[in-house]
């Protein structure tokens, strides 16, 4: 019996554990892997924003989880939902993120991850749209958006980041539930 909530062909999602604290730290002070973010994450910021996951899934039944090749359990980072907080479209309702571990980037595991979230999301969860964003200037994700079938449905100032930084500008994409699941 494994201790994942959900998978995919090759990746197991679960709640964050103790082992996975340095694995995540490690990969949250990698410049390329945080290239997108204002700042690399000390270790107490890193175990902060676990805790936040963590107390989001007990809230809320859904998080961003940390995930697992299936095939040696090896940890190559987080993808999963959040609910929107800030005042933008789609405040209160869940937005998809990732951020991986460098060394497994461009083996599909992002796509495959983030459509194992739709799938949840718009199934067990029954969540009528899921949302994304980033910064403007991160092609790879708005690009994994874009083949996960989300549409770009705005622009806007992230209220967090510093005015002229170039990570202030962000795009808004919006997937609605298939057809089919309103049937359900």
């Amino acid at each position: 019996m494994s201790n994942y909530l959900f998978e995919s062909e090759r990746l197991g999602f679960k709640r964050w554990q103790d082992i996975d604290r340095n694995r995540f730290y490690d990969m949250s002070e990698d410049e390329d892997v945080m290239r997108y973010f204002p700042k690399l994450l000390t270790k107490n910021q890193a175990d902060q924003l676990i805790d936040r996951f963590e107390t989001h899934m007990d809230d809320k039944g859904y998080t961003m989880w940390a995930v697992e090749r299936k095939e040696d359990e090896a940890f190559i980072g987080f993808i999963g939902l959040l609910e929107i907080t800030m005042e933008i479209e789609g405040k209160g309702s869940a937005e998809i993120g990732w951020r991986l571990d460098k060394k497994f980037w461009k083996k599909g595991y992002a796509t495959e991850g983030a459509e194992a979230c739709l799938t949840y999301a718009f199934g067990p969860l029954n969540m009528k749209q899921v949302y994304s964003f980033t910064a403007s200037i991160n092609k790879p994700s708005e690009k994994l958006m874009k083949r996960i079938g989300m549409i770009k449905v705005g622009e806007f100032d992230h209220p967090k980041l510093e005015k002229g930084s170039s990570l202030e500008r962000h795009v808004l994409y919006k997937i609605n539930r298939p057809e089919i699941g309103e049937k359900a």
